[in-house]
């Protein structure tokens, strides 16, 4: 029996899509020379494991001057990467609530990242458990992870409904026992639900 359903989500509850806000800025292929020659999703993952945002960003724009104006913004138009929210998915994480199932998230979001899109999205509060990489200091798929969601909230791994666009990250909870749902689109998420008969298919609409 589902006894939480556990919510990623940079691409669950809000597209996360640097490479296309980067896009939007600049010609294409001086962002993919950039993608290419800066490994820009280190420099995030170090931010999810707890590094500090601004501070690690601007560190990096220094070691690649020519492309530091654009590192920067990774920082300075942030909230341009992380947008827009997913509606859908928003209200499945509602309606969960509403019927009293608890409702967690997993996420790999930077400390300061996280408390600044809490002042831009609401839902990001309404979480009965958030599980943030940076305040853990360890990221997914580490095991590491998973295993401290278990003791935290004292729930058997077969008890937990995981949602998460990365198959990595599934297979890493999956191997743990978790439920897993390979998040593309909400309306695959909301079929899952409906079918753990978590949720009717008026409230999962």
């Amino acid at each position: 029996m589902i006894e939480a359903v556990i919510f990623d989500i940079g691409n669950v509850l809000i597209e996360w899509q640097p490479e296309r806000h980067y896009d939007s800025i600049m010609p294409r292929a001086r962002r993919e020379a950039m993608f290419a020659a800066v490994d820009l999703h280190a420099m995030n993952d170090a931010i999810d494991r707890g590094a500090p945002f601004r501070e690690t960003i601007y560190a990096e724009a220094e070691k690649h001057p020519e492309w530091r104006e654009e590192i920067r913004r990774w920082h300075d138009d942030w909230i341009h990467m992380a947008s827009p929210a997913i509606p859908h998915s928003v209200r499945l994480l509602r309606a969960l609530r509403a019927r009293g199932v608890p409702v967690f998230a997993l996420t790999n979001f930077g400390i300061e990242s996280f408390a600044y899109a809490q002042t831009q999205y609401d839902f990001l509060s309404e979480f009965d458990r958030a599980y943030v990489s940076g305040q853990m200091a360890v990221i997914k798929p580490d095991a590491e992870i998973y295993a401290r969601v278990e003791a935290d909230c004292g729930i058997a791994p077969g008890g937990l409904l995981f949602a998460d666009d990365r198959a990595d990250n599934i297979a890493a909870a999956a191997a743990r026992g978790w439920q897993t749902h390979l998040f593309t689109a909400p309306d695959g998420w909301a079929a899952r639900l409906i079918a753990e008969g978590l949720l009717s298919e008026e409230e999962a609409q």
